[in-house]
C-alpha cells in the first residue's frame, strides 16, 4: 500500500492511510524511545543519535529504492549547484510505506520539543500536534513539494554544510538515518554539524553512527541558556569527504517546498 498526498484536500486521507500501514512495529519501536533522555541532548547540543532505529534489512530495502526513478520527483547532481559532489533524489508522492510512516509518528513525538523550542526563541509559530495539520500549513502556503530524500556518496564525494529550508514554514527539527555499514559499505564520510554562537567562535561536531542509526538534529536555529536568558544557535550540517565505497543516507523533513 501507498500513501497519496497530491494536494490539500489529501492532508487528512494521508494521515488516516499511515496509521493503517503494516508499520506498526516500528511504530512501536518509536514510541518506545527515552524521549526525556533525547529530548535533553537536543537542548544540549542540538542533536540526539537514535541507536538501530532501522533494521539491515530496512536499510537494503531503502537504499535499493535509490535505482528506480518512478519513486522519485527530481534528482540533483550536487556539483552542479556548488552543494559538493554526490547526488540526491528527491521521493514523490505516494511516499513509501515505511518513509510516511517515520515522517508522521517522528514528527508526533517532536512537535512538544519544537513548540518548546519556538516559545523560548521568541517565535510566534507553534506547530499542530498532527503532521496532517502541518501539512495542511505548507500546502496552502504553496510548499507541496515533498522532501524526504536518499542521499548516494561515492569515493572522495561530500556534502557541503548548509540548512534545509524550503519556505516560509519550517519545522526545526529533521532525521537523518545512515543506511550503509562505516567501515564495510565505505570509509570516510563522517555525518559533521556545525554550531555558530553569537560573538564566539563555531562548534563541530563530528557524528558517529551505524549502519541503521538515526540522527535527530536541529534544520536551522535551537535556543541556548545564556546568562541573560536563551539566545538562539545557527546550526549547518554536511558530511565529509567519503575515501571509498558507497554511502546511502534517507533524509526525513517534516516540511514540504515550494
Amino acid at each position: 500500500m501507498s500513501i497519496s498526498l497530491p494536494h490539500n484536500t489529501s492532508v487528512a486521507r494521508y494521515i488516516d492511510g499511515v496509521r493503517a500501514m503494516g508499520e506498526q512495529p516500528l511504530i512501536s519501536r518509536i514510541n518506545a524511545l527515552d524521549w526525556p533522555s533525547l529530548e535533553q541532548d537536543l537542548d544540549r547540543d542540538g542533536c540526539a543519535t537514535i541507536k538501530g532505529l532501522l533494521s539491515p534489512e530496512q536499510c537494503a530495502d531503502l537504499s535499493a529504492l535509490y535505482a528506480q526513478p518512478a519513486l522519485f520527483r527530481s534528482q540533483v547532481i550536487m556539483a552542479r549547484h556548488g552543494f559538493g559532489r554526490g547526488e540526491y533524489q528527491y521521493f514523490r508522492y505516494p511516499l513509501p510505506d515505511i518513509v510516511a510512516c517515520l515522517r508522521s509518528t517522528l514528527y508526533s513525538r517532536l512537535v512538544p520539543l519544537a513548540n518548546r523550542w519556538n516559545e523560548r526563541m521568541g517565535l510566534p509559530g507553534r506547530f499542530p500536534t498532527e503532521h496532517a495539520a502541518f501539512l495542511q500549513c505548507c500546502h496552502d502556503a504553496g510548499q507541496e513539494r515533498p522532501t524526504p530524500l536518499l542521499l548516494q556518496y561515492g569515493p572522495l564525494d561530500y556534502n557541503c554544510l548548509h540548512q534545509d529550508l524550503y519556505g516560509e514554514h519550517v519545522f526545526p527539527l529533521q532525521v537523518a538515518t545512515l543506511l550503509s555499514a562505516p567501515g564495510e559499505d565505505f570509509t570516510g564520510g563522517e555525518f559533521v554539524l556545525t554550531e555558530q554562537r553569537p560573538r564566539m567562535q563555531s562548534r563541530p561536531m563530528v557524528m558517529s553512527l551505524e549502519k541503521g542509526d538515526a540522527l535527530i538534529f536541529a534544520v536551522h536555529q535551537r535556543p541556548a541558556k545564556g546568562v541573560r536568558g536563551d539566545y538562539r544557535v545557527n546550526l549547518r550540517h554536511g558530511v565529509s569527504r567519503l575515501h571509498s565505497g558507497k554511502r546511502h543516507t534517507l533524509g526525513v523533513i517534516f516540511h514540504d517546498a515550494q
